[in-house]
């Protein structure tokens, strides 16, 4: 990580914490700057009170006559060590409350962000690197928010305070001091340069790891199926012994720093005493601001302060290494939040509609009519067209990567209630073209229109309201089966999910689950056979009712017998629809009202089953088993 990066990313982590917290970071700061101050401060009074009894002795005063000073400097001590507690314990309390708030206002800022990305964001980076963000990067930012910076800061202002005062009572003694010290933050850096370099990649590796450890647990069965184990370890293997190396190289170094630090601190003791009894000694003048001769009463709070001085330059080396942490979790996190969301410049939304007097107006009640609201800045006017789920594609040319063009000039209609079948090997641009209905990727050149306004004008939260999807991997979330299935439709009571199972053909095994629709089920839906879990997405697509239904081999994980129970509800779920099917079992496709062969993301054959039959081409040749979609 470049110095320049480093400093971006502190004054932008500094930047989110007065933005979170305006008024009690101050407040911490000035209980740091109390603290530390304060902790500094007892040498000055330990030379007064080992002058005031060394003069009484030189002068032969009576104890009476001196103990009045050296009880009155030791009150000032034992009050200034009071409001120092006070002031520790309220640092920490405010410690914790902006520590824990400031990581749950980042997760909360992390995951809103997250869920206005791209699909494409989801598809290119692994999902266990993606929760590494928040969990070991945000582990490593409260480390550094609540332990590195409060810490740094005390040792800088102790240092800092310190030097000052040496430098009052005596510059010379000072002078042998900062030699040492200079020493210090030469090692620091050398050694400590090495340790951060390592920690860094510490932190990215710990990621990869994660990612791929999330990776295999999703893919066991399939790694136990194909008795991949070994070459599963193998591969973990090579992930963590990097892991394991760049953990080792990082504490190596820093368990060196400490104990190196250590000894240069016990050689500046040393350095003090025997430089101040060889000054005492011959008798060198002092070079101070206070004017003070070298004696006894210099020479020993020197001592103290250069083990305070040593003590804290030697706290500085563990807080750098937890900072270049923190700054290496905070990197990928603010990376995260770099990333450019979901562009949307639709304008066009959908909304509840009614006739009045024979035109649509926009209604402030649900209606069950859905209209199209379009507003049209150049003349001031709205207008409302129905939304009937009559969807046109021209000339659409698209490529994940512009190196790899998947679709070529593709040009296709699906009237108000037309079923639309999509068949092709694997690969062959089928969910492609379906992605770009739903606007999960923007299409590179032609055009797409949804009851005649060009998909790029809706909003893509109006228009996905307006599509049901069921995907061929289904996913389920931890709640109960009835929140499954209301997941379609926030709003939908009871009745209506029910009803919706019912059209799906899933009702009946639904009642037999322990709870009926009150079971809880597993996030992964481990407790539900797959093809249960396909009916109840099927019912989550049904409840939302929508004018277009996307089937991407909604039935493929169905056995024949089931298929025949969920084929009449499937067929009553279309009924009135616009539908979209892509299948590999051509004998769900039969009924659809166009077939769309494709190829390498052409259109190579279009038309009704007994049309393309007929033509005896590719489908012919499919469908009578001469050539196998795969």
């Amino acid at each position: 990580m470049k110095k320049k990066n480093r400093a971006g990313i502190l004054k932008r982590i500094f930047k989110l914490l007065f933005s979170f917290y305006p008024r009690l970071l101050p407040v911490m700061i000035v209980l740091i700057l109390v603290n530390a101050i304060i902790s500094a401060i007892p040498s000055v009074f330990q030379q007064n009170i080992i002058a005031t009894i060394e003069n009484a002795r030189n002068t032969n005063l009576p104890w009476e006559e001196v103990k009045g000073t050296v009880y009155y400097f030791v009150g000032i001590l034992i009050a200034l060590y009071i409001t120092s507690i006070l002031a520790n314990i309220a640092f920490h309390q405010l410690s914790a409350v902006i520590t824990q708030g400031f990581l749950a206002k980042l997760r909360n800022l992390m995951f809103n962000h997250m869920q206005t990305l791209p699909i494409r964001y989801f598809d290119t980076n692994k999902h266990g690197d993606i929760m590494s963000h928040y969990t070991n990067d945000i582990d490593s930012m409260r480390q550094m928010v609540s332990q590195s910076f409060p810490q740094l800061l005390i040792s800088l202002v102790t240092v800092t305070t310190i030097l000052s005062i040496m430098m009052y009572y005596s510059i010379w003694m000072g002078l042998v001091i900062i030699f040492g010290a200079t020493l210090s933050i030469f090692v620091t850096r050398k050694v400590g340069g090495l340790s951060a370099r390592y920690f860094v990649r510490q932190q990215k590796t710990t990621g990869l790891t994660e990612g791929f450890i999330e990776e295999l647990i999703h893919g066991q069965k399939v790694v136990k199926v194909f008795n991949h184990e070994e070459e599963a370890q193998i591969d973990f293997d090579k992930v963590n012994e990097q892991l394991c190396h760049d953990s080792k190289m990082a504490n190596r170094y820093s368990n060196i720093l400490m104990p190196i630090l250590n000894n240069i601190g016990y050689l500046i003791y040393v350095a003090v005493a025997v430089a101040g009894g060889i000054f005492i000694q011959k008798g060198v003048p002092n070079f101070s601001i206070s004017g003070l001769p070298f004696s006894i009463a210099v020479v020993v709070p020197f001592l103290g302060m250069s083990r305070q001085f040593a003590g804290s330059i030697n706290q500085v080396s563990p807080q750098i290494n937890s900072i270049v942490m923190g700054l290496a979790g905070a990197e990928r996190i603010f990376e995260l939040l770099d990333e450019e969301e979901e562009t949307d410049e639709g304008y066009v939304e959908l909304v509840n509609a009614k006739y009045v007097d024979g035109e649509i107006v926009e209604s402030d009640i649900q209606t069950g009519f859905w209209a199209w609201k379009h507003p049209h800045k150049a003349e001031g006017t709205i207008t409302y067209t129905p939304l009937q789920g009559d969807v046109r594609m021209f000339d659409v040319d698209f490529a994940y990567t512009p190196d790899k063009v998947v679709l070529h000039n593709i040009s296709l209609y699906a009237k108000p209630g037309q079923k639309v079948a999509f068949v092709g090997a694997t690969g062959a641009g089928k969910t492609t073209i379906t992605n770009l209905i739903n606007r999960f990727y923007d299409i590179a050149d032609g055009k797409i229109r949804y009851d005649g306004i060009n998909i790029n004008k809706i909003k893509k939260a109006s228009l996905r309201k307006s599509l049901g999807i069921v995907l061929q991997e289904t996913v389920l979330f931890t709640g109960t089966v009835m929140d499954n299935i209301r997941y379609g439709k926030l709003e939908a009571t009871d009745e209506e999910c029910i009803a919706a199972a019912k059209l799906a053909g899933a009702d009946e095994f639904i009642r037999t689950l322990p709870n009926g629709y009150q079971t809880l089920l597993d996030g992964d839906g481990s407790n539900l056979s797959q093809g249960q879990c396909q009916l109840l997405a099927i019912a989550r697509a049904a409840v939302a009712n929508p004018p277009v239904m996307i089937l991407d081999e909604a039935t493929s994980s169905i056995d024949t017998r089931t298929e025949q129970i969920v084929q009449e509800g499937m067929d009553a779920l279309m009924k009135g629809r616009t539908v979209f099917v892509i299948a590999h079992r051509l004998s769900t496709v039969k009924n659809a009202d166009v077939i769309i062969v494709l190829d390498h993301g052409h259109i190579i054959e279009r038309g009704t089953h007994e049309e393309l039959l007929e033509q005896k081409g590719e489908y012919y040749q499919l469908y009578t088993g001469a050539f196998e979609l795969e």
